[in-house]
């Protein structure tokens, strides 16, 4: 059985024979009770090259302690203060057994094909203390770990050290930082690795490639590259978390995908689109199948949602297991596209392509030049290029023409708004403005596009339910609701790019 936990800890280095200070007076804790002693005995596995460790996530078989079993340990994507991690545990299988399938598919994003081999092995013997609350409740576990490490490379290095955890079984992120401040107090300091491996291979590990802080005056180049590394990394992450149909995990990847097709469009005379065209290309090619599954699920509840809130008198015949039955083939058809397009080999070379794009940039002149003279020059051709789509859209003649326009009106804002986003280093609160202004355009014309597409989805299933002999009025009524929503979503558009066009909000362009 697959169990998953959030993991919320801090480490701290300690000596040989460190004694804990008092921790029974820290919000809410009652009750100290230990420490208990367990031996965990941990191998690590990884590629050659230490594909996991670099990217944050360590896979390990371990044998001892309440917890035993194989353990994928995962940046939690929705943490900034760097204590998370998602862990995601299975049953341990037979020693020199490989990973379980199930775990090394969550990690082929990084793997991409290379074999997984056992990198370290590492004893713990674990002190647990236990605080709790008065009613008896595990609030945290502070450990005092001893750790004897040792590589399994072609050299073996051993290596020992002390280190004192302290882990969140339920209390809050106050109490965590209570204890921390207690232990520093006491003289302890923040462990410099927050993974034991980590440590353990630090002489293995290459050494991180230096970064200069970003300013105004740096190369534009640099700055479009770090935008481009942080989506990419997102990207990565997020394919876990799609594999395991984790809620807006689809959608998120789908938006990540397409910021860095859009990057790369807005940005030709930093990446030239020669040299991306095929990149590109290969991310529609992603983004489309992502938004495939995602358009589904949208529609489908956006259908049943009106449904509800419909009074039940005007409800006529089985309206909700019908747009149930209409929908869940094409969710499962689009849901198994994309587990094949995760699994293709297509989308591991979009993956290498990418990362060999990023790890040699282009050296043109604008990518040398300062970034305050290059990237508002560029959102403001983007941004050009949505007020032209706007325009159009509104000489257009009411309906399908219109409709249409706008749609391409919103994927003009969308690249602005991805534009000033790179530039956001640079630009600070100007461009930060400027994209909450293009981000209400493109949120709008978002809601006009689903419905106009539940307009036509609401007639489609109309036309079957009368086929099939039933009442198709609460169709006609969800096509009417549907058509009322595009026209106020289009008065709503014309607020909004009202807003977006002031000059305050783009007079940093230039």
């Amino acid at each position: 059985m697959t169990v998953e936990t959030k993991e919320v800890e801090q480490k701290y280095e300690a000596q040989p024979g460190t004694r804990l200070p008092a921790l029974d007076d820290l919000p809410h804790v009652a009750t100290v009770s230990g420490p208990e002693v367990e031996t965990l005995v941990a191998e690590y596995y990884d590629t050659d090259d230490l594909r996991l460790l670099r990217a944050g996530i360590t896979l390990r078989r371990r044998e001892g302690g309440g917890d035993e079993g194989w353990h994928l340990k995962l940046p939690d994507e929705q943490d900034r203060t760097g204590t998370s991690r998602r862990e995601i545990r299975v049953p341990l299988n037979r020693p020199g057994d490989p990973a379980p399938e199930e775990l090394a598919r969550l990690i082929q994003v990084y793997s991409r094909g290379v074999p997984l081999r056992p990198v370290a092995r590492i004893e713990t013997r674990r002190h647990r203390t236990t605080l709790r609350d008065a009613a008896g409740t595990s609030l945290a576990d502070v450990l005092a770990d001893e750790v004897a490490a040792q590589t399994l490379g072609r050299s073996t290095t051993v290596s020992r050290w002390n280190e004192i955890e302290v882990e969140l079984t339920g209390g809050s992120p106050r109490l965590l930082k209570a204890a921390g401040k207690r232990l520093r107090n006491g003289g302890l300091r923040p462990a410099a690795r927050s993974a034991k491996l980590e440590r353990a291979l630090s002489a293995e590990m290459p050494p991180a490639r230096a970064t200069e802080p970003i300013t105004r005056h740096s190369p534009s180049g640099q700055v479009v590259l770090a935008y481009l590394n942080q989506q990419t990394s997102r990207l990565k992450s997020l394919d876990p978390a799609v594999r395991r149909n984790e809620p807006d995990s689809v959608h998120q990847m789908r938006v990540t995908s397409r910021r860095l097709r859009s990057t790369f469009q807005s940005f030709p005379m930093i990446w030239p689109a020669s040299g991306t065209r095929h990149l590109r290309d290969e991310l529609k090619w992603f983004g489309g199948v992502l938004g495939e599954a995602r358009d589904d699920e949208v529609l489908s509840e956006h259908l049943r949602s009106e449904l509800a809130t419909t009074p039940a008198e005007l409800v006529m015949g089985p309206a909700q297991a019908r747009i149930r039955a209409h929908y869940a083939p094409r969710e499962a058809q689009a849901r198994g596209r994309v587990l094949e397009a995760l699994d293709s080999p297509r989308y591991f070379a979009m993956l290498d392509e990418l990362d060999r794009l990023l790890d040699d940039p282009p050296s043109t002149e604008a990518a040398a030049a300062p970034a305050d003279q290059v990237l508002p020059a560029a959102v403001k051709r983007a941004y050009r290029r949505t007020r032209r789509r706007i325009r159009r859209a509104r000489s257009a003649p009411a309906g399908p023409a219109r409709e249409v326009a706008l749609h391409e009106a919103r994927k003009a804002a969308k690249r602005a708004r991805y534009a000033a986003e790179a530039a956001q280093p640079v630009a600070g609160k100007k461009a930060r403005r400027f994209v909450k202004r293009m981000k209400q355009v493109q949120s709008v014309l978002g809601d006009h596009q689903d419905a106009v597409n539940a307009r036509a989805v609401a007639r489609e299933i109309g036309v079957q339910a009368h086929l099939a002999g039933e009442n198709a009025f609460s169709y006609g009524l969800l096509y009417e609701r549907a058509n009322r929503a595009t026209l106020d979503h289009q008065a709503q558009a014309r607020q909004a790019w009202k807003r977006a066009a002031r000059a305050k909000s783009r007079k940093w362009l230039r």
